[in-house]
């Protein structure tokens, strides 16, 4: 079953600049794989469509089998809830320590303090950042400020995890980390989403690849094609 479906999305921004036309793709419960394409062939915009941070113009998004367009108002936070986002930059909050910025969403939730504090470990671990909980991000290597961002997306225990281009400013190695953390969440029931322009690092994890062009989903490339 899909836990999220494009049905002939199309995005129009004030001023007529056209995002995405007609796009149409499913992501299966479980699923790892990539969109790609160059600058402004609408990648961002796509993410922005899943977790509401932009409604399309026409077509439907379906997430659960749920329109999101009829999600209004308190159910917004709610869907947030189960799409878990990571972006380039990171955007921890420099005053708050390590744990602090990765229970944020629980805090919001409205947790308890102890099984917030006890989820926060549990997630620190999973992406090897046990020792660093009482740090600020400012004394933080680049990769581990992301593993931080991906810490903070995943706490929740989300559906769908989209991160857009999230292995831009690190180096091969941090990048191929951060890709075997992603590759393992499918295992513990997050799909996932990863929006990338690096050709030989999408070519490299061998998933399902969503090609953009000018808004438009203009290939949809299996794992066993990639050679070609």
């Amino acid at each position: 079953m899909p836990v999220l479906r494009f049905d002939n999305v199309s995005k129009q921004y004030p001023g007529g600049q056209q995002a995405l036309s007609d796009v149409g793709f499913q992501v299966d419960a479980g699923e790892m794989l990539f969109v790609t394409g160059h600058s402004g062939a609408g990648k961002s915009t796509l993410l922005k469509l899943i977790h509401l941070a932009e409604r399309p113009s026409r077509g439907a998004v379906l997430f659960d089998d749920r329109n999101l367009l009829r999600v209004r108002g308190r159910q917004v936070a709610l869907h947030r809830r189960r799409v878990g986002v990571v972006f380039q930059d990171h955007r921890l909050l420099a005053d708050r320590t390590v744990a602090e910025n990765v229970g944020l969403p629980l805090l919001l939730q409205g947790l308890r303090r102890g099984e917030i504090a006890k989820r926060v470990r549990a997630v620190l671990d999973r992406v090897s950042l046990g020792t660093r909980a009482t740090a600020l991000p400012a004394q933080l290597s680049a990769g581990e400020q992301q593993r931080v961002g991906i810490a903070r997306a995943i706490v929740s225990e989300p559906a769908l995890l989209v991160a857009d281009e999230p292995t831009g400013n690190l180096d091969p190695t941090l990048a191929a980390e951060i890709m075997a953390l992603f590759e393992s969440l499918p295992e513990r029931g997050t799909s996932v989403l990863v929006a990338s322009h690096d050709l030989a690092l999408v070519k490299r994890m061998r998933k399902r690849v969503l090609v953009l062009d000018k808004g438009r989903l203009v290939d949809d490339i299996q794992p066993e094609d990639l050679a070609e």
